[in-house]
């Protein structure tokens, strides 16, 4: 045990400089990056109440399902600080500030937040919200914390993390796309540009697993096979609204998802698709027989999945969230 957890401090101090060297790369510099300000109506200008009162006419064609969609996505954006704790606990990573991984971890977040913050002030201004039982919520997320079944282990964290910035890209964009199909352009910009963000963060992590499996490649499989067993689990996986249990409106918030198409079962596999292709599983060389086991079961997973997938029916139990007014 001891061996494996100093070749994972080798590796993680391996990667370490490739996260300092592609910083630039995987996350755009804070005097140019978008703002929440840039897309919402500027209450120093006469214009503002006819903005707010045009903003509140375009979210008024949104639909039931999106709108609970849209306020689950926010609140898990908002568990940022959920997030960023989570990170900082990851063992064998050096907890220098100027280190690869702290310093990621900071710039990371700081891109992330600005998500929770566009997209609470858009449902605010909508008038479609019930913004304390929403708050509740967003603090019951936090407070509770969130159990991925990552543990503290840098590859499954960085798998954790591929195949989550992949979803929410999923999530954001197809939202983004029912907002302009409903007439609400503004709402479709906002969670364009989200979705782009998600994209960049999930090129980081996937690249940093590459890199992972160059030089250890065994337990890279071995972890990636594990992540899987477990099933790859949604940060907000706890959700609950008040006067309810832990993870009882979690499930209601996929149902609305899966019926419009957001983010389905079928998207789960075509991620597992995208991160076997990508990471070059079927070539991967080094491996022992338990690699090599490992790999099979992922080889053979999404054709499982999708079998599975294809038999699943749309939801249809309506549920009344209590975020949504009227």
């Amino acid at each position: 045990m001891k061996f494996f957890e100093e070749k994972r401090r080798e590796v993680m101090k391996h990667i370490e400089k490739f996260m300092l060297e592609k910083m630039n790369e995987y996350l755009k510099p804070i005097d140019t990056i978008w703002q929440p300000s840039d897309f919402l109506p500027d209450a120093s200008r006469e214009t503002f109440f006819s903005e707010i009162k045009e903003l509140q006419e375009s979210a008024q064609g949104l639909s039931y399902d999106l709108v609970a969609v849209l306020i689950g996505d926010t609140i898990t954006e908002e568990a940022l600080p959920t997030y960023e704790s989570w990170l900082t606990m990851v063992e064998g990573v050096s907890d220098d500030e100027e280190g690869g991984w702290m310093k990621w971890t900071r710039h990371w977040t700081a891109e992330e937040n600005r998500h929770g913050d566009l997209l609470n002030k858009y449902l605010y201004l909508s008038g479609r919200v019930n913004m304390r039982a929403m708050e509740v919520s967003t603090q019951y997320l936090i407070a509770d914390g969130f159990d991925i079944g990552t543990g503290h282990d840098p590859y499954r964290n960085f798998i954790y993390t591929s195949f989550q910035e992949l979803a929410t890209n999923v999530s954001h964009r197809r939202v983004a796309s029912h907002a302009k199909k409903a007439g609400d352009t503004l709402l479709s910009k906002m969670c364009g540009v989200i979705a782009s963000d998600e994209a960049r963060h999930a090129k980081a992590y996937k690249y940093f697993i590459e890199r992972t499996f160059e030089v250890d490649a065994n337990e890279a499989m071995l972890a990636f096979e594990d992540m899987m067993r477990k099933k790859i689990v949604m940060p907000a996986h706890f959700l609950r609204e008040v006067g309810l249990k832990i993870g009882q409106t979690f499930g209601h918030f996929t149902d609305a998802a899966q019926r419009l198409g957001v983010y389905t079962a079928i998207d789960y596999v075509d991620i597992l698709k995208e991160l076997i292709t990508d990471w070059h599983i079927a070539s991967v060389t080094d491996l022992k027989e338990d690699g090599e086991k490992a790999r099979d079961y992922i080889m053979a997973l999404p054709d499982r999945l999708l079998r599975v997938a294809e038999r699943m029916k749309n939801p249809m139990l309506e549920y009344k969230f209590s975020w949504i007014d009227g």
